[in-house]
């Protein structure tokens, strides 16, 4: 009978042990919990950052140690590519996979996400996922009541396309680029395009002309003043605290404005590069300011206990713009351009969970690869996104098993386009045909003879044709009909015309 009492009180005493344990410890319990959950998934993009604009790809003045964590700490990407070399177009292919020439984003201010289009927040809201959209939207417009940014006007209804029609729960979004500190205000006696000091207390400003919107298409009027990337990173933290606390999981699209022009430091970011003239102090300096909520970001999720299961991925629409400090490191040519230098961008993915040591990989990757990667991860069905994809799933290469793409990536922008696979690059302009050996020369210095490696040019030349055709193809209804192909009235740029006349 002793002994009987003697283990019961052995058992009490680790029971609440344990639970003390755990109630001493949440994170403990929390970090349990998240290894049988989905993961969240957080999408960050910075505006026309060059691929040498971040301290890990080495620029020696730009500080960004967040970013410079992440790199070390998951995946750092050597060949990542952003789907074209302007903006929209790339943003339309982060969210569907698709190149955007098959969905009709073919430039900046051109064409809108089409509702038949099947995207990431859609794809998530079905498997319980609360979605939200924070910065840049820049595929379509957000009201029709007013005058806001590049489009937007009175009665203008082809091309209103919120967020709330593409799967998201939530949005704090602009139409378009805003200025990088005091986001809705310029300088009414020293505006210039590119970008200024900041206002002084008492200065005569004028509106910018862009605004926020929330998911309901209600103008946000409050907390707009003061770093933009803060500014947008206030309405992140309360989306990801409110679902972590439902333990939700959440996907979070986070599109800086950070660095497009106009390039705007507050006096913390000013006074760090203070020695160096206007445009660089504005650019070096707001683009610390974003890294710095990036960290701000990834200290929250430690903080909360999500950090291990949330997957993060970072990447630029495209090369630096002309005319601006940024760098491409030495890539040729920069934003607008099919060259390297407009599309090979920086490219980042830490998940803890999942990642455990970082590494580097010189597997090329594209930003069309985000959805099928997210797919795969959640054993979504094939079937969910019945459109084309030109993306992969990275998957395997984040478990160490991909050793090569398994297929090329094609890129269209008016009269240029290219094919690239794992070696050669194949660059068409204005019809002239040029190859690269991207391994060996990735800066695009020689272009190789026809009769060195003519096998290799005539297979990326079949490729890429193939590819221009299905691109089209898709674009005039092949996958879903022809409802918004006529809506929208929208001509297809050929891109093949120039080739078609020089062989």
């Amino acid at each position: 009978m002793d002994k009987t009492r003697i283990k019961l009180k052995s058992i009490a005493k680790i029971m609440i042990g344990t639970v003390l344990f755990f109630a001493i410890n949440p994170h403990c319990n929390s970090a349990k919990k998240q290894s049988s959950k989905k993961p969240n998934i957080i999408l960050i993009m910075a505006d026309d950052l060059g691929w040498g604009d971040t301290g890990y790809n080495g620029n020696k003045i730009i500080k960004t140690p967040y970013l410079d964590e992440m790199a070390k700490e998951g995946v750092r990407f050597n060949r990542f590519y952003s789907a074209s070399a302007v903006c929209s177009p790339t943003r339309a292919s982060v969210l569907t996979g698709r190149n955007p020439y098959r969905t009709g984003v073919f430039y900046a201010n051109i064409g809108i996400l089409r509702p038949e289009e099947v995207t990431i927040p859609e794809l998530l809201k079905k498997e319980g996922y609360t979605t939200g959209h924070f910065g840049k939207w820049h595929l379509g417009t957000l009201t029709t009541k007013e005058r806001d940014a590049n489009r937007g006007k009175p009665g203008s209804i082809k091309e209103y396309n919120p967020p709330i029609k593409h799967g998201y729960d939530v949005a704090f979004v602009s139409e378009s680029k805003v200025p990088t500190y005091d986001p809705m205000k310029k300088p009414l006696q020293r505006y210039n395009k590119k970008g200024w000091d900041y206002l002084k207390e008492g200065e005569e400003f004028k509106d910018y002309g862009t605004h926020y919107w929330d998911i309901n298409g209600n103008k946000v009027v409050d907390n707009l003043e003061g770093d933009d990337s803060r500014v947008i990173m206030d309405r992140v933290i309360p989306f990801i605290g409110k679902a972590n606390s439902k333990e939700q999981p959440f996907l979070a699209v986070i599109w800086f404005h950070t660095p497009h022009m106009p390039c705007v430091a507050g006096p913390k970011y000013q006074e760090m590069y203070k020695n160096n003239g206007v445009l660089m102090r504005n650019y070096a300096g707001c683009i610390t300011a974003m890294d710095e909520q990036v960290g701000r970001l990834r200290a929250y999720l430690e903080k909360v206990g999500a950090d291990s299961n949330t997957m993060i991925w970072f990447c630029s629409d495209n090369g630096p713009e002309s005319g601006n400090p940024g760098t491409a490191g030495g890539f040729r040519d920069r934003k607008r351009s099919l060259h390297e230098g407009g599309i090979r961008v920086p490219g980042i993915m830490v998940w803890p969970e999942k990642v455990k040591k970082g590494f580097q990989t010189d597997i090329p990757c594209v930003t069309s690869d985000y959805l099928p990667t997210i797919m795969d991860v959640l054993n979504i069905k094939e079937k969910s996104a019945p459109n084309k994809l030109d993306g992969i799933s990275l998957l395997p290469l984040l478990e160490g098993k991909m050793k090569e793409r398994s297929k090329p990536i094609g890129f269209c922008i008016k009269n240029q386009m290219s094919l690239s696979d794992n070696r050669y690059k194949l660059y068409v302009k204005d019809g002239q045909f040029e190859l690269y050996d991207i391994v060996s020369d990735p800066y695009e210095e020689k272009n190789i003879k026809k009769e060195e490696f003519s096998d290799e040019s005539n297979l990326l030349k079949k490729g890429l044709m193939k590819f221009i055709e299905s691109c089209k193809s898709s674009f005039e209804g092949e996958e879903y009909g022809k409802a918004s192909f006529d809506k929208l009235n929208q001509k297809w740029p050929d891109p093949l015309k120039h080739a078609n006349k020089k062989k």
